[in-house]
């Protein structure tokens, strides 16, 4: 029997240290292997709408605000 050839592990470069990911980057990489990219796209194509219909509801908010301010506001000008 032979003995397993001895690999020179001196001459392997060290890699360098990986940076922390952050957490959207983690679960970025969790939903990569999770979902086909149809899937994925979907996801955030969802999650877009949902932030505009929230920038739409407080822009309707604010317009009913300023048109009630102003529906009670008297004039003195008559």
């Amino acid at each position: 029997m032979q003995a397993a050839p001895v690999r020179d592990t001196a001459a392997l470069p060290i890699p360098a240290a990986l940076p922390i990911p952050s957490v959207t980057g983690a679960l970025r990489a969790v939903e990569s292997l999770l979902m086909r990219g149809g899937q994925r796209t979907a996801r955030r194509n969802a999650w877009t709408a949902v932030l505009e219909d929230r920038r739409r509801a407080e822009d309707r908010r604010a317009a009913q605000y300023v048109l009630e301010a102003a529906a009670t506001r008297s004039t003195s000008a008559t």
